[in-house]
């Protein structure tokens, strides 16, 4: 994307799922990286819903994003 944050413009009800989808038709490059041959959300990628990662939330990817919510997306980072 080639900014640290982007803001988007959500339909209400709209899920982390749709987040994405959002994210990758304004920045098509982006597609590659987020999601994988299925269109789904890649494996390896980090999402997180303030501050909670959405693998660990009940509806995962299905959570419904509220309008006061900053969501992270990000590869995972290693360290040595």
């Amino acid at each position: 994307v080639g900014k640290k944050t982007i803001e988007v413009d959500l339909k209400p009800q709209a899920t982390a799922r749709d987040l994405v989808e959002v994210v990758v038709t304004d920045y098509p490059p982006m597609r590659a990286e987020l999601l994988d041959a299925n269109n789904e959300f890649q494996s390896h990628m980090k999402f997180f819903i303030n501050g909670r990662e959405a693998v660990y939330l009940e509806n995962k990817m299905n959570t419904v994003i509220q309008p006061d919510d900053k969501v992270d997306i990000f590869p995972p980072v290693g360290g040595g």
